[in-house]
């Protein structure tokens, strides 16, 4: 079952928050720390003019009277009947606020990205379920209405080791894939500890778990990572204020009792009043990429992950979080959002990876990528954190022999192996017994050969087992005879 991550809320600690280069001059402001702990506006003196970046929110709706949203909503569509309008949860309308808040109105508070417009798709049932097919068609839906970054607060139950209690879905990774190939910059939860099977639990939530998408922790304003944050060795990718949140609510969720009638998260139900989760960590991300996009238009998704990714601050025992390791780790990925630092990063003049081409080729089945005609050399590149996986079709009849050799461009340990027809998916227990042939390594190569014993589509992966900090250039030559 797909669910929203959001949890009920906690106590926050009422810190002041520190000075950013241009001043966040909402009402409400004091309440936002967690745009100061992104550095969020440290990288310009003043709002600069930036172009308008589409960034998708597929969640519960939004409450479109809501003052501090009128106008920043570019297209809007329910999936689940009744209107996108009108938001029975809360939760799509305060991660709404938290992206694209009008900056500038002299009301409430202020979204991240002040070049953000919103497209909206509404996928929350009335029951409060997400409808898997609501958000297939939700992704595909946006990247039709100009998406150029979608947000994903919501997952599903990853669990490597149990077949009936993981979600995988082939649909929704191939309607992620789909936005991928568009040049979508994907955000999502990790999720949520208390809507899985253990708290912590070791995996992060589809579609966070899934390549090519930016998944995203919470971090507490004390620097420690709750232990309600999934964790994850791969897929957890940086970490986000998740805790103490405040945003906008729907004006029919305001809950009178608080003492104040405004529709901001103060004044809402218990779980908004300072509101934590994985959620509410994902929605900055989204809106940093936004603020990336407007910065240079012309990054790519990797592009866009890679600079949020490597800039990150590390979380490590000496920024507060206990359970973090210097470096990458499970517990926080790269580190803490820090805006400021991938704004200056894309503005260096330093070279950014070069885009693969060949992606999306991230599994076997359609996730591969053909190649057409043999002998073949190509350039393409592995990340361990990000793209680990590689995968070309080779058609062979029998008897054929194709040999395959790979030359990583630095030090790295690249795996080769071919696997037999009508394989599924490479990353499973089962497909075990469908690898032929494993490469064997000369010098720097990797290389491998086989007889085909039956004619049909083999599948070639080239997989990075060698972690490096960033993007590994490899030239795969294949030939038959």
């Amino acid at each position: 079952m797909r669910r929203l991550l959001a949890l009920a809320a906690l106590a926050a600690l009422a810190l002041p928050a520190a000075a950013a280069a241009f001043a966040n001059t909402e009402p409400l402001a004091a309440k936002q720390w967690y745009l100061d702990a992104d550095q969020a506006w440290s990288f310009w003196p003043q709002m600069p003019q930036l172009p308008l970046v589409r960034v998708a929110v597929i969640d519960s709706g939004i409450d479109g009277s809501h003052p501090d949203l009128i106008g920043r909503v570019v297209a809007a569509r329910s999936f689940v009947g009744g209107t996108p309008y009108r938001d029975d949860a809360g939760h799509g309308t305060f991660v709404a606020g938290e992206i694209a808040a009008n900056p500038s109105n002299g009301i409430g508070i202020a979204g991240l990205a002040f070049n953000a417009r919103l497209i909206v798709a509404k996928v929350v049932t009335a029951e409060g379920d997400v409808s898997l097919p609501a958000e297939v068609a939700a992704i595909r839906w946006a990247v039709a209405q100009g998406a150029q970054v979608i947000n994903l607060s919501l997952g599903g139950v990853r669990d490597p080791l149990d077949p009936e209690r993981d979600t995988y879905s082939p649909l929704e990774r191939a309607a992620v894939e789909y936005a991928y190939s568009k040049g979508v910059v994907v955000v999502a939860a990790v999720g949520n500890g208390t809507q899985s099977p253990t708290t912590p639990w070791p995996y992060a939530a589809y579609p966070a778990a899934l390549p090519h998408v930016i998944g995203v922790s919470a971090v507490r304003r004390d620097g420690s990572v709750p232990d309600y944050s999934n964790r994850d060795a791969v897929y957890n990718d940086l970490a986000a204020p998740g805790a103490g949140m405040f945003s906008t609510i729907p004006a029919n969720l305001v809950d009178a009792r608080t003492g104040c009638v405004e529709p901001y998260s103060d004044c809402g139900p218990s779980d908004f009043r300072n509101a934590i989760g994985t959620s509410f960590a994902a929605p900055q991300v989204s809106a940093a990429a936004a603020l990336l996009l407007g910065q240079d238009p012309a990054l790519t998704p990797d592009q866009v992950a890679w600079l949020l990714e490597r800039t990150a601050d590390d979380a490590s025992p000496l920024s507060g979080c206990a359970a973090c390791l210097n470096g990458r780790d499970p517990v926080s990925g790269w580190g803490t959002l820090d805006v400021a630092s991938a704004l200056a990063r894309l503005t260096s003049g330093v070279p950014l990876p070069r885009p693969d081409r060949y992606e999306p080729n991230d599994d076997a089945g359609p996730w591969a990528h053909t190649l057409p005609s043999l002998p073949r050399t190509l350039d393409a590149s592995l990340d361990f954190w990000d793209d680990n996986l590689d995968v070309y079709r080779v058609r062979l009849v029998k008897g054929q022999r194709v040999f395959a050799r790979l030359t990583p461009g630095t030090k790295a340990k690249v795996v080769l192996s071919l696997w037999a027809p009508g394989t599924d998916r490479l990353e499973t227990l089962e497909a075990q017994q469908e690898r032929l042939s494993v490469s064997r390594l000369v010098g720097a190569q990797s290389r491998l050969s086989f007889t085909a014993r039956v004619t049909g589509t083999y599948y070639l992966s080239a997989k990075l087992v060698s972690q490096s900090r960033n993007p590994i250039q490899y030239r795969l030559a294949v030939t038959r005879s």
